[in-house]
């Protein structure tokens, strides 16, 4: 079942929420206000708000300008542009200088759909994971993305959000409660654990009730944050189950497997499978060709799953 509202909407409502009491949040938007979907923010608070047209970097050095002032900028764009198009401005004038930016980047991997390859980041969360002292975000659910809203405007520091733009599969109902930097237990297995983000998540559950069919007892994992990524609780999923399977809408290189496995192969060694994109570009497509093209269905998820049990 997909949420009421897209993520979008939710992301723009949070900030209006608490810009009420919090003066110092301000946006900064790069001509894509109707893609964010940002005018209500605008309408509310016209003098808390700046577009700089479309100009990806100079977005990320007004918002890092902002920040020195005390502000807290959330700025947007197409994953692609987010990260990519302005990596030097993200690294030097936002991570090296210690400015409290909140950089959101939309429709992460296959998401893109139709807008295609060059606008389809795959590797945006590798890019950001990068950059020293980066915390990144991948809230799964509108549910999710709301509770997490007031954590990251409380965090202090550099900020990357990867945000689904439009509607999200519900996997969390309205009263979950989350950490922000503790990965949250969708549910618990014996045979094998999924860790999974973003669009894999619902994945993954429907995956682990296929498994269940067949005989086994799957849990699954949901590690939101990439960095800093909850040791513990992938040290425990390992330990408890003895094989581990990841999934994401990323490519394979330095995404969430890559930072799985730093842990996995540094503290419980066990067998893992990825279910990722293989080091590919995007290309046009909807969501279910580019599921069945990229591999990353539920029977994808299973398959792999049985791989690594059979590992054991």
């Amino acid at each position: 079942m997909q949420d009421n509202f897209e993520m979008r909407e939710v992301y723009c409502q949070s900030l209006i929420d608490e810009a009420k009491t919090n003066q110092d949040i301000v946006v900064v938007e790069a001509d894509l206000m109707n893609c964010i979907k940002t005018g209500p923010f605008k309408k509310a608070y016209p003098d808390r708000f700046f577009n700089v047209g479309i100009a990806e970097a100079n977005m990320v050095g007004i918002s890092a300008g902002l920040a020195t002032c005390g502000k807290i900028p959330f700025c947007s764009s197409f994953g692609t542009f987010a990260t990519r198009r302005c990596y030097d401005q993200v690294f030097i004038s936002v991570a090296y200088s210690r400015q409290n930016v909140k950089i959101v980047g939309t429709d992460p991997g296959i998401c893109a759909e139709i807008n295609g390859g060059t606008h389809m980041p795959l590797e945006d969360m590798g890019i950001m994971r990068g950059i020293p002292h980066m915390l990144c975000v991948e809230p799964t659910d509108s549910a999710m993305l709301k509770a997490l809203m007031p954590q990251i405007i409380a965090y202090k520091g550099a900020t990357y959000i990867r945000l689904q733009r439009k509607k999200a599969e519900t996997v969390f109902s309205e009263n979950e409660s989350f950490d922000l930097f503790k990965a949250k237990t969708v549910s618990k297995g014996k045979d094998a654990t999924i860790i999974a983000s973003g669009i894999m998540v619902s994945k993954a559950v429907e995956a682990s009730q296929k498994l269940k069919e067949l005989g086994y007892d799957v849990g699954v994992l949901n590690t939101f944050t990439w960095k800093p990524i909850d040791e513990q609780a992938i040290v425990e999923a390992a330990k408890s189950t003895g094989a581990i399977v990841v999934a994401e809408n990323h490519n394979i290189r330095n995404g969430l497997y890559s930072s799985v496995a730093e842990v996995i192969v540094g503290k419980c060694p066990v067998p893992m499978e990825s279910v990722a994109v293989m080091d590919e570009f995007g290309e046009v497509g909807k969501m279910p060709y580019l599921s069945q093209k990229f591999h990353l269905t539920v029977d994808d998820i299973v398959e792999k799953t049985l791989k690594a049990i059979k590992r054991k």
